[in-house]
């Protein structure tokens, strides 16, 4: 089955796609069923247990707040990232929910829901279990929830086949390896992005396609200019300061002093900008995970300062094809930190970004996948060990240091003739493999390297 770019590009709230946004859309969607089977009214309680990866690191990544939210109906891409905090206080503080926005429940947020922080459920490391029962105690429904990465949730229906979108409508080019899609788009592009750009007409006239990606441009920007604005610590403990404010203000300096500053120090200001707004719980756009948010907009920041001429048609093809690499990784690897590691996020996001700027810096299809691979194969085997459980350290320098990753990957590939020795497809299955090989405590657990390792403060 073909997903659509719009399955790797969505817009949530931070920390975390995998740990905020999939259990808040986990908890709507359960919400939404008891409401539309016809048996809200029988609810008297409500319970949520998080599993694997999500019950070691959950309270660090926001799960609790983004279950009470989901619950009540919010869903990640419209709810006020401004009124969760106190919309969770208040619920804690009255010991009730508005179920689905429309029925009181009894509820505790710090009893109701459950973080199993050494259990984990079979199908995937991120598993969530909902209860609702009546007033006597009997089950009204339970259901089993999957957060797959990238705010990709499947329940219990879905486990045994990819159940990616709500249509299964054939595309006119489908591809499930990187060879179909250059061989594709040598036979029908000349471009990765007209492929795209074709499928995604299946679903959707080519103008709403273009308006999408368009809005998803402005949301980043937007995410990009509060982060760069925002100063103070951010939250969770480890008092982390906030560096792209003062990071700008630095470089606007050293450009009136001497005329000029390195583009590279702006690719660093503009994902630490996107990572610590996602840290904070701000909007951000995942590209294709929260942890990994910042580089996709980064590296597109930095084509709108290199190719001449860019414009919104430059916008929307640095996306499609940036799309195209990422629903490589989502189907025949991971994008998850909890199943892979973080190669998984910031490996294919360096890889997708590799491949949109090479496609706008005028690369073959040939070239797009080879700074495509060249972006994964020097983040193969990268852990996700978060100190704290918090998307702090190391994720927001890792975004900075994977766009410029990104960045060199694109150049390469554009001066080579687009032939080399490593196949993006052997790259994508070789993360794969790394990652079954990883420890799980290198995979969002904050039990080893440097979560283990650096004292909390």
């Amino acid at each position: 089955m073909t997903i659509s770019v719009f399955d790797l590009f969505k817009i949530g709230i931070g920390p975390s796609s995998s740990h905020t946004v999939g259990p808040m859309r986990a908890a709507f969607l359960f919400s939404a069923r008891l409401r539309d089977s016809g048996v809200l009214h029988r609810v008297d309680s409500v319970r949520c247990e998080l599993f694997g990866s999500l019950g070691a690191t959950g309270h660090g990544h926001g799960s609790v707040p983004a279950v009470v939210l989901g619950l009540g109906g919010e869903q990640p891409h419209l709810v006020d990232p401004t009124t969760t905090g106190p919309v969770v206080a208040e619920v804690r503080a009255t010991g009730a929910l508005l179920l689905a926005g429309k029925h009181t429940v009894r509820f505790s947020p710090d009893d109701d829901v459950v973080l199993h922080r050494t259990q984990s459920l079979p199908f995937h490391s991120n598993g969530m279990v909902f209860t609702a029962r009546d007033a006597a105690g009997d089950v009204v429904e339970r259901r089993e929830y999957y957060s797959v990465g990238g705010g990709f949730v499947l329940d219990e229906d879905e486990t045994g086949r990819p159940v990616l979108r709500e249509e299964d409508v054939p595309v006119p080019h489908p591809f499930a390896t990187g060879d179909e899609l250059v061989r594709i788009a040598r036979a029908a592009g000349p471009r990765i992005s007209d492929v795209v750009l074709a499928n995604e007409a299946t679903w959707r006239p080519e103008q709403e396609t273009r308006a999408r990606l368009l809005h998803l441009w402005a949301v980043m920007r937007e995410c990009v200019e509060r982060g760069a604005d925002t100063t103070g610590v951010l939250p969770g403990g480890l008092r982390v300061r906030r560096r792209a404010a003062a990071m700008r203000t630095r470089l606007a300096e050293d450009t009136a002093a001497r005329g000029a500053t390195d583009a590279m120090d702006h690719v660093a200001l503009w994902a630490l900008a996107v990572n610590e707004e996602n840290a904070a719980g701000g909007r951000v756009v995942t590209a294709p995970t929260n942890g990994a948010a910042g580089i996709v907009p980064a590296v597109l920041h930095y084509a709108a300062l290199v190719v001449p001429g860019f414009s919104d048609d430059d916008v929307v093809r640095f996306l499609l094809t940036a799309g195209a690499v990422g629903m490589l990784f989502k189907q025949n690897a991971s994008i998850s930190g909890a199943e892979v590691g973080c190669q998984g996020e910031v490996g294919s996001a360096c890889s997708m970004a590799a491949a949109g700027l090479a496609e706008l810096l005028g690369g073959t299809p040939e070239q797009v996948e080879n700074a495509a691979e060249i972006g994964i194969e020097h983040n193969l085997g990268l852990t996700c060990d978060p100190v704290g459980g918090l998307v702090q350290i190391p994720c927001i320098e890792r975004n900075a240091v994977g766009a410029v990753k990104a960045i060199t990957a694109a150049r390469i590939a554009v001066r080579g003739d687009g032939t080399h020795h490593v196949s993006l497809d052997k790259a994508i299955k070789t993360m794969r493999e790394t990652g079954a090989d990883m420890s799980v405590k290198y995979k969002e657990t904050a039990r080893g390297g440097l979560a283990l390792n650096i004292v909390e403060c």
